[in-house]
């Protein structure tokens, strides 16, 4: 369609981007808590065994090219008490906050040229180049480092667009204080002016950002060109509109924030936990029914709708997989409270969903004639 292809593609906006990280031995160097993990690289650190018996009794296993004992001598330069500060937090699935030991002889493709701009407050889009899928789920907000799985592991990288570019820091020395000055803005420059020139207003890069997510999560958009997504990264259509611009804008913030768990919508739940045990996640069941979720026989989390339990978001099915893969361990208090928060935010999302879809007919109507040079800077 030839109107798609006048929009302007993703990673024509955000110059800076990346797959995410890949571990190759996310076992050992990525772990839902952060002391277990500084615990389980102290122990390696600290371990006199052989070559083997640390492929065996870490479950690392062994990789053409890399070297656990050049691994093992690179952490003696390293002491216990400074070990803490390679451990960042890290969007490993939908919703899934985990720990990771980012360390350069640990850690199979770093991206640091991206990730080192996660390290601080930011935003980031992440989006997926070829999808699977139908229909169209492959966009996500992130203020961490990403995995490259966290849409979907049979068909991975992931792709991240930060919205702001911190001083670089040496590649060598990421972890030492970092360089002072101003963060850059992550946006194509033409696309800013033009929307100022439009607008005849000067435009945050958060509204930008806030506008392009509220579109990619227009079912009608996801729809209409659904050929398109499956083969590409998404194009965004501009409107020439500034109150159209503000209000999917608007709506795009609302789901930024849910996406973040940060919005007060989340921090009155409609689901709650339930049950007398050790809660245990033995096997996740779905009673459409009751609208509950159960993790064993005893325990459950309700008020869960089943357009909400089946709500996809890449290729996985969100509140199934965040508990699958807790499967076998006991649920933090932590845990308990976050689950019906992303319960309530998919909710949410649902809702807004709808609303954004009253208002995209509108952008294609009011379409901004934007060319912009694709060479990168």
């Amino acid at each position: 369609m030839e109107r798609y292809k006048k929009f302007i593609k993703i990673t024509d906006i955000f110059y800076l981007n990346s797959v995410g990280i890949v571990t190759s031995r996310d076992n050992f160097v990525i772990d839902f808590d952060k002391n277990k993990l500084l615990n389980r690289i102290r122990l390696f650190k600290n371990s006199n065994y052989t070559d083997e018996l640390l492929h065996d009794f870490f479950n690392i296993r062994k990789k053409k090219g890399w070297s656990i004992r050049k691994a093992w001598n690179m952490l003696q330069k390293i002491s216990d008490s400074e070990l803490e500060k390679y451990i960042f937090p890290i969007l490993y699935r939908p919703f899934d906050k985990r720990w990771i030991f980012y360390h350069d002889y640990f850690i199979e493709r770093m991206r640091k040229e991206v990730m080192q701009h996660m390290m601080r407050e930011n935003l980031g889009l992440l989006i997926k180049r070829q999808n699977r899928r139908e229909p169209f789920s492959y966009a996500l907000v992130s203020d961490l480092m990403v995995e490259s799985c966290v849409f979907e592991s049979a068909f991975a990288n992931n792709t991240l667009c930060p919205l702001y570019l911190y001083p670089s820091v040496d590649k060598n020395h990421m972890f030492k204080e970092k360089k002072k000055g101003k963060r850059k803005v992550n946006l194509n420059p033409e696309v800013s002016c033009k929307l100022k020139e439009t607008y005849k207003k000067d435009i945050a890069p958060e509204e930008i950002f806030n506008y392009i997510y509220g579109v990619l999560y227009s079912n009608i958009y996801r729809e209409k060109y659904k050929e398109f997504l499956r083969i590409d990264f998404p194009r965004i259509p501009f409107t020439s509109d500034y109150k159209l611009f503000t209000e999917i804008g608007n709506l795009g913030k609302e789901l930024v924030e849910l996406h973040l768990l940060k919005s007060r919508e989340v921090e009155k739940p409609i689901s709650k936990f339930h049950g007398k045990g050790l809660n245990l996640v033995e096997k996740v069941k779905y009673d459409d029914k009751e609208g509950r979720v159960y993790i064993n026989k005893n325990q459950f989390f309700d008020g869960i709708d089943k357009e909400v339990w089946n709500y996809m978001i890449g290729g996985y099915q969100v509140l199934n997989k965040w508990l699958k893969d807790r499967k076998g361990r006991y649920l933090s208090l932590e845990e308990i409270k976050i689950y019906p928060k992303i319960v309530t935010s998919i909710k949410k999302t649902i809702e807004i969903q709808k609303e954004i879809d009253k208002l995209y007919p509108l952008i294609e109507e009011t379409l901004l004639s934007l060319k912009i040079e694709t060479t990168g800077v």
